[in-house]
């Protein structure tokens, strides 16, 4: 397996096949209409900039991919950055979301960011164990924030320190 920087062009269809399960099937997203490829290569090309995007890659075929934004757009939030990763639903629990996280957060660490959270629509105990198992520690849940499928979801945000010390 190929862990590598996604290229919108390339990439933007299948990411955006992955993405769309989750879009349309659960509140692991809480989005209501799947992007297209074309709004998923503006995506990719936007966060680059700035952050990074990865894809998961076997034989020519994209298993997954883990990107990372800005949290907010104050200037004191600059060293802090949100994460997630998304798998293909038949390539789940082959290591994909491991290895894209393994590379997302060391290249992110490299960048000088300080702190990764992780935002999880809950009840999502498959993505809190996954989170947890690099490290990401239960920082607060907002209740009823998110509404889809005609109910309301909570969302628990996780946080790992990538760097000790102040920014450089």
């Amino acid at each position: 397996m190929l862990i590598r920087d996604a290229d919108s062009a390339r990439d933007a269809a299948a990411c955006a096949a992955i993405y769309a399960p989750y879009v349309r099937d659960t509140a692991i997203s809480f989005e209501d209409i799947p992007p297209t490829p074309a709004e998923m290569a503006a995506r990719i090309e936007r966060l680059t900039n700035t952050h990074a995007w990865l894809v998961a890659e076997n034989e020519h075929e994209i298993l997954g991919y883990a990107y990372a934004c800005p949290h907010r757009e104050r200037t004191a939030y600059r060293w802090t950055t949100e994460v997630s990763a998304y798998v293909d639903a038949r390539r789940r629990r082959h290591g994909a979301g491991r290895q894209l996280y393994d590379s997302l957060l060391n290249i992110l660490t490299e960048q000088g960011y300080q702190v990764a959270l992780a935002v999880i629509g809950l009840p999502n105990d498959p993505s809190v164990a996954f989170h947890e198992s690099f490290g990401f520690e239960p920082a607060g849940v907002f209740h009823r924030l998110g509404f889809k499928f005609g109910e309301w979801w909570d969302v628990g945000w996780w946080q790992l320190d990538l760097a000790s010390g102040p920014a450089g």
